[in-house]
């Protein structure tokens, strides 16, 4: 469909593919369908748009559950959650930032908030205000929940997230009516003076260098997926879907990043993982937020073990027998598929993102390596903020606690 390369489809892609494809559509119902899919009206579709607008919003089950959630996190029931609904689920007072005095538990807590708003700040221009409306939470939902194909697997990590199978606790406090000052609701820019921030040294290694840019893209606030997404977005001046190097070179500007010509010309090179001269939004996203830290490399590692059955050093289809059964799949039941196709086609999953990188390319032979593990791993990592729900991820997707008893099934635990 993308016969120009460009990461993105114009008016004339996009009508050339629904003839293609043979959809029957008049020239009038294309048109009406190009302003549908391009969600920012910027006169290209990109690959978001694409899947959201094919996806769809999501499923009825998924929708229940979200709106379980969203009641559950409303504390004071206001129809909206704010900080002090958050106060009460979210403890920030171990966080680093907290710890070493650069911020304080408010801090913290509106930008946890912001995530949520983000996904829907995008689609409507807006800057978010520190209160999440029924509508964000489940536009931020819809996007999460276009990347996952097992309604088992969303509930599961609704659950896990949000407690959802928990009562309140009786005697627990109430929602505290908001203090002055809470959520910002104008967004006023705090009238605390702030010290100047520091430019990077000369001599700093490309190490710091990177360490550096995260931490002034951070600053500007782009936490996860979404704010990253938005911020590319700003970056790439030609909706090209990709930077090259002299929006690259504008971005660090822009963003106030403070690094000289030499270093933007270093930071780009490892930026562009493939050295094709541009730099994707996956090569953008993966450089910023990195590999998997220590304590997630740790929880991945052990996932790997479990999953490695026969001890082996890799896993292989009969691995996975022993902790994923596929009878159940639509497919299986019927008939269109073996069972395992349904479980190689598993096996691939993990295997794709190692296989899209230079040099690994004719890597894929259905048994995962430990690098094609975490390789996966470090992508699903980079869009999940908190360690603890990462954690919590893991261990209800491949029982690290112990606490299912029964295999993995489609649709359920059988």
């Amino acid at each position: 469909m993308d016969d120009d390369n460009s990461k993105s489809l114009c008016k004339a892609e996009f009508n050339k593919a629904l003839i293609d494809y043979k959809l029957g559509f008049t020239a009038g119902e294309c048109g009406a369908l190009f302003e549908y899919f391009d969600v920012d009206s910027s006169g290209t579709i990109s690959y978001d748009e694409f899947i959201r607008a094919v996806r769809g919003p999501m499923n009825m089950a998924r929708k229940k559950i979200v709106a379980q959630a969203f009641k559950k996190l409303d504390a004071d029931g206001n129809g909206w959650i704010d900080i002090n609904d958050i106060r009460g689920v979210y403890k920030a007072n171990k966080h680093p930032e907290v710890i070493s005095g650069k911020k304080t538990e408010d801090d913290i807590l509106r930008e946890f908030l912001s995530t949520f708003e983000l996904a829907h700040s995008m689609r409507n221009n807006e800057a978010p205000n520190y209160v999440v409306t029924k509508e964000e939470f489940e536009e931020y939902y819809n996007n999460v929940s276009c990347s996952i194909d097992d309604d088992m697997y969303f509930m599961t990590m609704m659950n896990n997230a949000w407690k959802l199978d928990q009562a309140p606790a009786r005697g627990g406090k109430a929602a505290q009516p908001r203090a002055k000052g809470d959520n910002n609701i104008f967004n006023r820019p705090d009238p605390t003076a702030k010290p100047k921030e520091q430019d990077l040294d000369l001599n700093a290694n490309e190490e710091q260098l990177m360490d550096h840019i995260r931490a002034r893209i951070a600053a500007r606030g782009a936490r996860g997926i979404a704010g990253l997404g938005r911020k590319f977005k700003i970056a790439d001046d030609n909706g090209s879907g990709a930077l090259d190097m002299q929006e690259f070179k504008k971005a660090m500007h822009d963003f106030r990043i403070g690094i000289n010509q030499k270093q933007v010309a270093t930071a780009f090179r490892v930026f562009d993982r493939d050295g094709n001269g541009e730099i994707s939004f996956d090569e953008f996203l993966r450089s910023i937020r990195g590999v998997m830290n220590p304590f997630r490399r740790a929880i991945a590692k052990k996932a790997y073990a479990a999953m490695d059955t026969d001890g082996s050093g890799q896993v292989d289809i009969n691995d996975i027998r022993q902790t994923y059964n596929a009878k159940q799949h639509p497919d299986v039941k019927s008939g269109k598929k073996t069972e395992d196709e349904i479980l190689g086609e598993f096996l691939d999953t993990f295997e794709d993102h190692y296989c899209d990188m230079p040099g690994h390319e004719d890597s894929r032979d259905g048994v995962i390596s430990v690098d094609e593990w975490n390789e996966y791993y470090n992508n699903v990592s980079m869009s999940i903020d908190r360690d603890d729900y990462f954690e919590t991820m893991m261990n209800s997707t491949w029982n690290l606690d112990k606490k299912r008893v029964t295999k993995k099934g489609w649709g359920g635990e059988v």
